[in-house]
């Protein structure tokens, strides 16, 4: 047998070692990272929405032409009352998608939190946009009406504060929640009778 063929079959099962050892690894990690990823879901819902116990699945597929950036609708529940809801949303940022969470409270008409859990946004312009400092201004806006994003000081209740030389990231963030306002007000609020 010659010099290459060998060294040919060498190879070969050099690669099939590590794919099979691949093989294994995914094989064995894939069921905890899903549940890790779903508990990290969960707990970002229950950020969003702080009375919410469990979370049910809400079908929005009818409304996904309208609302393509709401993801994943979830109903939050304390027993048997439906406390409001969460609004998994992906908007385009200014340097890709930011994925972000949204709450609303049923009862009280009032987003309850927002948490950004994935940008790609500028260091120390866009990504303020994940900040707690920024995201505190949106808890206890009501959602009778959409927000606007202001320079400088709010002044009316659906007014938010921009972030300074970051407008597109601003924009993205006000858009996404404003869908989940519009979505919550024309199809959820008292218990999906708003169409």
């Amino acid at each position: 047998m010659s010099d290459s063929v060998k060294m040919v079959i060498k190879l070969f099962i050099i690669t099939a070692v590590a794919a099979l050892a691949l093989g294994v690894t995914h094989a064995v990690t894939q069921e905890p990272i899903r549940q890790q990823n779903e508990q990290a879901a969960i707990e970002s819902r229950k950020a969003v929405l702080p009375d919410g116990e469990q979370f049910n699945t809400v079908d929005i597929s009818q409304y996904q032409n309208e609302y393509p950036g709401i993801v994943e609708v979830y109903e939050g529940r304390a027993g048997d009352t439906g406390v409001g809801y969460v609004f998994k949303i992906v908007s385009k940022g200014y340097g890709g998608d930011m994925e972000l969470y949204v709450g609303i409270s049923a009862s009280e008409a009032k987003l309850t939190g927002i948490t950004v859990v994935n940008h790609s946004e500028t260091p120390g312009l866009g990504a303020k946009a994940a900040d707690p400092e920024y995201l505190e201004q949106f808890i206890g806006k009501p959602v009778e009406n959409p927000l606007n994003a202001v320079n400088g000081e709010p002044t009316k209740d659906e007014e938010v504060e921009a972030i300074t030389g970051a407008t597109i990231t601003s924009k993205a963030i006000i858009e996404g929640i404003n869908d989940a306002i519009t979505l919550y007000n024309q199809v959820l609020k008292d218990g999906g009778e708003g169409r």
